[in-house]
């Protein structure tokens, strides 16, 4: 140890300029490697790609076709509310802005002037049938049809509560993205459009996507300025302490070097910069700034005028090379120990800090000592005559520190009992905490989102969204079991063995593949002409229908009951603002078939009849809106939840709630004869 003290010093004496040369070259180099900086405020991305949970997220999402969302509102409360011919006409007008601007997914955008209402109408020949009309198709002239248009949406359940609130005191659009991380620069673009509006409704825009993308934001502005204040309040501290601004420019240089070329390694290899990284400059200056502090004290403390200013140094530095040594090591240890969360943002937060501190500590017992042995004897003894003044004046901080040594002599054992219950209270604390992760609640609360989210919360059912998924596990024959269990006709002998080998080998799911087979055997019953063959392919054929009917378990109007009860009971909780599923689909629809009144909004008593309700449904200007709650599969289905707030808390509660439903009511023995439908 003696001997690489020694060596580390005596390099350090001997070849400043070469020392200061690779220093200047590794902050060019990690300076060149800044503009490349690839930053990421996505707070999603703190968990690991393949994480089960994220994982299933994001297959939600593509099964269902869902996006992250912007939720843009407009709240009046006097007489009409926001249903009045000014404001529903910003509502177009916006509307149609929206619609326009690059990022937004057009097809799936909900407000009122491009969603559907539903309506029965009379045939010629008598019987009901469904008319799909633009709710809104544009904005009422008067006051009268203004009011029509909530009457309308309050028919809808679909949409009261979450395009218009229950008073009709607020308005909702919500607008899908095809980029969350693009929401901050959309949502500046459609502020823009509403601070040209002259009606008197206040307007708001709020959605997660928005504040995890604004808080990213304002998080690298604010690194960006408390990084450098950091190193301006270092500079100040140093400076009162010493009052040599030479002198504490070492420390200066380290902190800064150590900065640089840290943060220029992180981009260099390709990392993105997360929230995390973003605070490593923060965390790494006045870390930085620690031995060269211990060595520039000790070397004040030390060197007389007139001395051989090199031998104070060695002499300094052997001291306290072994402290320094131990005391970087074991903080190293500490922020590495980062690496073994599953979280990759941690992991490299982690990595780079600990990396930094080794950074430092080597520059500072390679640079400060060759620092310091060139300046000149001027400024030595500038720095000599203010430390002995400083110290003949006995600073106040001084002062306070002995005030407090004298206190500490006095009632010893008292002070340790208050320390000890200060210490049970913590631990007790410790054991209360609620952690917290919503990204509304980063904000103060007069920010405009937090503001916003306070205040559609309020009136609407909920602007936090959450996915309840079931999903059909019941086995679907397979193409073997399907063409089997009889003698083949000879004219199909070789059709029969080329499917089978094909089917065998697709990698297509089940489902795919039956519908394959269907078309193969529609084309095949126009090429064969004996009648053993066509009679042997119908009989497939009407197999298959049937098995493909039955694989389709969301159009059971005993599953359907299953999802509406789920929906009613968690209407109780209290903790759902409210719920959308595939059940209110075929109610609304099924309503308008029968008799257009609230005592037929029921489920239809066959799986035909579901199926007739969505059918029609596909006959709207949205038919893609059903994707939303349904696979074209019909295998996996999808509920809706509008919750009122995003607390991690509150999510956990309706998680729970949810599960304790699905023990209570034991939905296996209720109507899984073909095969379990499993809530996941």
């Amino acid at each position: 140890m003696n001997r690489l003290i020694n060596s580390s010093i005596q390099l350090s004496l001997d070849h400043a300029k070469k020392i200061y040369a690779v220093m200047i070259i590794m902050v060019i180099v990690a300076l060149a490697f800044m503009p490349s900086i690839q930053i990421d405020t996505d707070p999603e991305n703190m968990l690991p790609a393949d994480n089960a949970a994220r994982v299933f997220h994001n297959q939600t999402k593509s099964d269902f076709l869902m996006h992250d969302s912007i939720v843009v509102g407009a709240v009046q409360t006097d007489q009409f509310g926001v249903f009045t011919p000014t404001v529903l006409k910003e509502i177009e007008q916006l509307t149609k802005h929206i619609l326009s601007i690059e990022g937004v997914i057009e097809k799936d955008v909900m407000s009122v002037s491009v969603v559907d209402n539903v309506t029965q109408e009379q045939t010629e020949f008598g019987s009901n049938a469904i008319r799909f009309e633009w709710l809104m198709k544009q904005a009422p002239e008067n006051q009268k049809n203004a009011s029509a248009v909530l009457e309308k949406i309050k028919k809808l359940p679909l949409l009261n509560n979450t395009l218009a609130s229950e008073n009709g005191n607020a308005v909702a659009i919500y607008v899908p993205l095809e980029d969350k991380n693009k929401s901050y620069l959309i949502a500046q673009e459609i502020q823009t459009s509403i601070d040209s509006f002259s009606s008197s409704a206040d307007w708001h825009i709020t959605g997660l996507p928005v504040a995890e993308d604004r808080f990213g934001y304002e998080m690298f502005v604010q690194m960006g300025i408390s990084a450098p204040l950091a190193g301006l309040a270092i500079f100040i501290l140093l400076f009162i302490l010493f009052k040599n601004v030479k002198f504490i420019s070492a420390a200066m240089i380290v902190a800064m070097t150590t900065v640089i070329v840290t943060m220029g390694l992180l981009i260099g290899l390709g990392y993105t910069v997360h929230i995390m990284s973003s605070m490593i400059a923060i965390f790494l200056m006045p870390i930085a700034v620690v031995d060269s502090v211990h060595i520039m004290s000790e070397f004040a403390d030390r060197y007389k005028e007139g001395q051989d200013k090199k031998s104070v140094i060695k002499t300094v530095v052997g001291e306290l090379f072994t402290p320094m040594l131990f005391t970087s090591v074991t903080s190293t240890i500490g922020f590495l120990s980062l690496m073994l969360t599953p979280i990759p943002p941690v992991q490299i937060f982690g990595a780079f800090i600990g990396f930094g501190i080794i950074l430092a500590f080597v520059t500072t017992i390679l640079f400060v000592p060759a620092y310091i042995s060139r300046l000149s004897d001027k400024s030595l003894k500038q720095l000599q005559d203010s430390h002995q003044q400083s110290l003949e004046q006995k600073s106040g901080l001084a002062a306070f520190v002995n005030v407090i040594g004298k206190i500490a002599k006095k009632r010893q054992v008292l002070y340790i009992v208050i320390f000890g219950l200060i210490f049970i209270w913590s631990a007790i604390g410790v054991t209360k905490i609620q952690i917290n992760d919503n990204p509304v609640r980063w904000f103060k609360e007069d920010h405009p989102i937090r503001v916003a989210d306070k205040e559609l919360n309020q009136q609407f059912a909920g602007t936090y969204d959450a996915y309840f998924v079931l999903q059909d596990e019941s086995v679907l024959p397979s193409v073997k079991t399907l063409l089997e269990g009889s003698e083949i006709p000879a004219s199909l002998i070789e059709w029969h063995a080329s499917q089978l080998q094909v089917s065998l080998s697709n990698d297509k799911t089940v489902a795919n593949q039956l519908n394959t087979l269907v078309y193969e055997i529609e084309d095949v019953l126009f090429e064969v002409s004996d009648k053993p063959a066509i009679t042997w392919l119908e009989s497939k054929l009407k197999s298959i229908e049937i098995a493909q009917q039955k694989s389709k378990r969301f159009t059971s109007p005993e599953v359907l009951t299953y999802i509406e009860n789920l929906q009613n009971y968690l209407a109780t909780t209290g903790l759902v603002g409210k719920s959308n599923s595939l059940a209110d689909i075929v109610k609304v629809v099924n309503r308008e078939l029968r008799s257009g009144e609230f005592v037929d909004y029921q489920l239809p008593d066959s799986a035909n009849g579901v199926a007739q309700t969505l059918i029609q449904y596909q006959s709207s200007h949205r038919p893609g809106d059903l994707w939303h709650f349904v696979t074209p599969d019909y295998r996996k289905s999808l509920v809706w939840l509008q919750l009122t707030s995003g607390d991690n808390q509150h999510m956990s509660s309706v998680i729970e709630s949810v599960e304790q439903y699905i023990k209570k009511i034991h939905y296996q023995k209720t109507f899984l004869q073909d095969g379990p439908v499993k809530p996941i």
